[in-house]
């Protein structure tokens, strides 16, 4: 049993047609009409909310909808491992490399013609895209900014809600040359990538997104890589005037600090020790 059968079987019914279940879950009706005739796959229930709008209209227990999604997406992936994915739109490659810092682009490219679709590929396009996803998600609810998006485009707000819908619900594997124009687009300013540690950085447009700057760090250390002693650290370490009465707990405070420019002497970590134990830097909890 599949969302579709209960959904066909539920507005028989009621007696209810496609248009209204479609006003229920403020979508167009021919988004309801492909999801019923199979046409379009059930959207994942975490990047959506028609589920809950469908049960209610349906007179279906909460969340019913949501388990028979979750159940048929999980079988489709199942007939669908062992296929090899394939290579990303040019269209969309153009884009993500066009957003791209100029330095970084042409290093990326190269890296990209040389290996299609390979791990620098997927892993610039399922960052961008899950940012992207994560901001669309904040604004499905949000009915003023869907009705303005979909006036600037043209689309009323019943195929804007469809659209960001349809957005939500795809992956590297299917990322279309749509949902760049409709997303990627206009809410990606730029990103770059050190390709030595794999640190990704995304700059959202400032006109549309407050907070508008991504950072994601991917490098893996081994233990012994994760500290590097600074030479005033080690100096205050081995001056027991400076350091004889410091517990385990705040030498590893210290360890952690980090500095850019100017390289800090042992009296540095004294003060700084003095500073951790004096009560009038602190407020408890």
């Amino acid at each position: 049993m599949d969302v579709s059968f209960v959904i066909r079987r539920r507005l028989e019914e009621f007696g209810l047609e496609q248009r209204d279940l479609a006003q229920a879950a403020q979508v167009t009706e021919s988004y309801i009409s492909q999801l019923l005739t199979g046409k379009r796959a059930p959207p994942a229930p975490n990047r959506t909310d028609i589920y809950d709008k469908m049960d209610k209209f349906l007179k279906l227990p909460n969340g019913e909808l949501a388990r028979l999604a979750d159940h048929q997406r999980k079988e489709q992936l199942k007939r669908e491992l062992g296929d090899e994915p394939t290579p990303l739109f040019r269209e969309v490659r153009e884009l993500i490399l066009r957003k791209c810092k100029p330095d970084t682009a042409r290093q990326v490219s190269a890296v990209f013609e040389k290996q299609p679709f390979g791990e620098l590929e997927r892993l610039v396009t399922q960052k961008l895209l899950d940012v992207v996803k994560g901001l669309a998600q904040q604004e499905l609810e949000n009915e003023s900014w869907l009705r303005a998006v979909a006036e600037l485009g043209g689309r009323s707000y019943e195929e804007m809600r469809v659209i960001v819908l349809e957005f939500l619900d795809t992956d590297i594997f299917d990322v279309s040359v749509e949902n760049c124009v409709s997303f990627l687009d206009p809410l990606i300013a730029s990103w770059d990538i050190d390709l030595a540690t794999f640190a990704l950085e995304i700059v959202l447009n400032d006109r549309l997104v407050s907070g508008n700057v991504k950072k994601f760090e991917f490098i893996e250390l081994e233990p012994e890589q994760q500290f590097v002693e600074e030479p005033g650290l080690k100096g205050f370490l081995h001056d027991p005037s400076l350091s004889g009465t410091a517990t385990a707990e705040e030498v590893a405070f210290l360890k952690q600090l980090r500095f850019k420019g100017k390289r800090p002497t042992p009296l540095y970590y004294y003060r700084e020790l003095q500073n951790l134990r004096d009560p009038l830097h602190f407020r408890a909890a």
